[in-house]
């Protein structure tokens, strides 16, 4: 993941994923809903352009606003800085529709490492988890992806290739049980949130939409 390698050092290490949002014990947090903000860059979140224009637009989506990202040969994110305790709240939720696919795009090679959508939860400055809706890799796959020197990234295949295209999906993850299966430990706390997408490296064009994501104790 080249295009993610100067991002990692600068987000975590130089602190620029903006101000911190901590969680009480047991309590459920919203780290963004799109439905209800009124900008494309919320409060406390951060853009992030690593290659070519972002294209981000508020829009009605069957009666509910969300947030639609458009990528042409481009690589951008919106980033935040948080700080919850997993034992609290390990439940990791949030609602996305990805439209069109970067054509040939496969995390397991950095020639093609694109995505229509990426969710990409830092843990420390060195841990990371990636969930992914690919073109190629196949849903269900869980593999370590490149990242820069001394850091360690994992990617989750949450969606692959056309089933689902052009539907709103649900998605929920346990943070606690995805982390131990990457890095055969448990983590305490999770460090900051990242949506992003690009298709720069396939020469080819992205888009997606989200609504909400949010942390919550178990159900």
């Amino acid at each position: 993941m080249r295009c993610r390698e100067i991002w990692y050092v600068g987000m975590i290490l130089c602190g620029i994923w903006g101000s911190s949002a901590s969680l009480a014990w047991g309590q459920s947090t919203v780290l963004v809903d799109f439905s209800t903000t009124r900008e494309t860059v919320p409060k406390d979140w951060e853009l992030s352009v690593n290659k070519g224009e972002p294209h981000l637009e508020l829009v009605q989506d069957n009666g509910k606003q969300a947030l639609r990202m458009r990528s042409d040969q481009a690589s951008f994110a919106l980033q935040k800085k948080i700080h919850i305790s997993l034992q609290a709240a390990p439940l990791l939720v949030w609602d996305w529709k990805v439209t069109e696919l970067p054509k040939g795009g496969d995390f397991r090679r950095s020639s093609s490492d694109d995505q229509a959508a990426q969710l990409i939860i830092a843990f420390s400055s060195s841990h990371f988890l990636s969930y992914l809706w690919e073109s190629s890799a196949p849903k269900g796959v869980v593999a370590a992806a490149s990242a820069p020197l001394f850091k360690k990234m994992f990617a989750v295949v949450m969606q692959s290739g056309t089933p689902g295209l052009g539907t709103w999906i649900t998605e929920r993850r346990n943070l606690i049980d995805d982390y131990k299966q990457a890095y055969g430990e448990e983590p305490e706390v999770i460090e900051g949130v990242r949506i992003q997408i690009n298709s720069q490296h396939t020469q080819s064009r992205a888009e997606s939409y989200w609504h909400s994501i949010a942390v919550t104790p178990k159900p």
